[in-house]
């Protein structure tokens, strides 16, 4: 039996930076190791099965996403996030989160379980959606049993501050983890990249994440104090870059994932330049079948495009997509010299921004859409 407690940004800055890097080297190189095989295997038949070459899609993005969660501990740790707080339903977040990854939940074949009571907290709503989204990445990762996930208020008044509500992850981590008798086996290595950047966005709002473990079965605690979203000793509340007022802006876009869809690829680059230090998580795909498939394995929560990929195909995804998630945003991007646009078309409202100006308008547009949407 053993456990980590993490109460606080000190405690999420023990890990000397060195430490962190090495890690995020190990996990990305060991991920593309398995994917290099499979390469190798592919240059030697020149044939690759269908499971295999998922496999290897997989292998592929998930060491994209170790390199995304390092950027994201980086950026948390810096302290140039700046914090905000507001009234927010923790249950109501968290079922909107595993709405949104549910068909990433059902490809994987996990089961997640939930016992949700209402409970609100003082926090701030962009980095709740990126925790939510770390700890879910972090029980995917390792959960061989049904995801046990609870939001409660506290029982007792055996804790050190007063408490709001406590947000709960359960799982077994090892075969059999659900027994108190297993094979002795070595413990797996739990404290990953998506680990990290769950304790840094816990540390950054001032929340404390406990973890405990026994008989093969984790258990992880965050829990929110009646002032959590306050600046905290050792939580700086500093502008984003030098970008002014627009920080306050470009902040509610940070852990939010952005699909672009363009064919061109001046346009990615736009896109990609200009999205670059809001700490979104962006994917790029070519065409409207490639968006489709992406979605399938979970969707986003904005999708940026490019207006020539528009047409029949293009709304009936859009239709598609919007069924699954009314909230999800979308942003044209058009070859018409205007800055930032809001037209209305077949009873809804559409935003688009010109090509010539998606360096200044385009976060102001997302910012825009994806607050519309919720």
């Amino acid at each position: 039996m053993g456990s980590v407690n993490l109460a606080g940004p000190a405690d999420a800055g023990d890990t000397a930076p060195i430490d962190l890097v090495a890690q995020l080297g190990s996990e990305v190189a060991g991920t593309l190791s398995a994917a290099l095989e499979r390469v190798n295997a592919l240059a030697t038949t020149g044939r690759i099965d269908g499971l295999s070459l998922r496999a290897l899609r997989d292998e592929i993005e998930l060491a994209r996403r170790i390199g995304i969660m390092g950027q994201q501990v980086s950026r948390y740790a810096s302290g140039r996030v700046r914090i905000s707080s507001e009234t927010l339903d923790i249950g109501a977040l968290l079922e909107e989160t595993l709405h949104q990854r549910g068909p990433e939940i059902e490809a994987r074949g996990l089961e997640v379980r939930r016992q949700v009571q209402p409970a609100e907290v003082l926090a701030d709503a962009a980095l709740c959606v990126s925790l939510l989204q770390a700890l879910l990445d972090w029980a995917f990762e390792h959960a061989r049993s049904p995801i046990e996930l609870t939001i409660d208020p506290p029982v007792g008044q055996n804790h050190a501050r007063p408490v709001s509500a406590r947000v709960g992850c359960s799982f077994a981590h090892t075969a059999g983890g659900d027994t108190l008798a297993i094979v002795p086996t070595a413990p797996p290595r739990l404290d990953t990249m998506a680990w990290r950047l769950l304790a840094q966005t816990a540390a950054t709002l001032g929340l404390l994440l406990t973890r405990s473990e026994r008989a093969g079965r984790t258990t992880a605690m965050i829990e929110f104090p009646r002032s959590a979203g306050q600046p905290m000793e050792g939580v700086s509340a500093i502008e984003l870059d030098g970008l002014g007022e627009s920080a306050e802006h470009q902040r509610s876009l940070v852990g939010n994932q952005v699909l672009v869809v363009a064919a061109r690829r001046e346009v990615r680059h736009l896109v990609r330049d200009a999205l670059h230090a809001t700490g979104m998580l962006v994917d790029f795909v070519t065409s409207v079948d490639e968006a489709r498939e992406f979605c399938r394995g979970g969707l986003p929560h904005a999708v940026v495009h490019e207006a020539v990929l528009g047409g029949r195909p293009f709304e009936h995804l859009r239709t598609e997509l919007l069924r699954a998630a009314p909230a999800l945003a979308f942003v044209q991007i058009s070859e018409e010299n205007h800055a930032f646009e809001v037209h209305r078309a077949a009873g809804r409202e559409h935003v688009s921004v010109g090509r010539a100006f998606i360096a200044e308008s385009l976060p102001a547009a997302l910012v825009y859409e994806l607050a519309r949407g919720g």
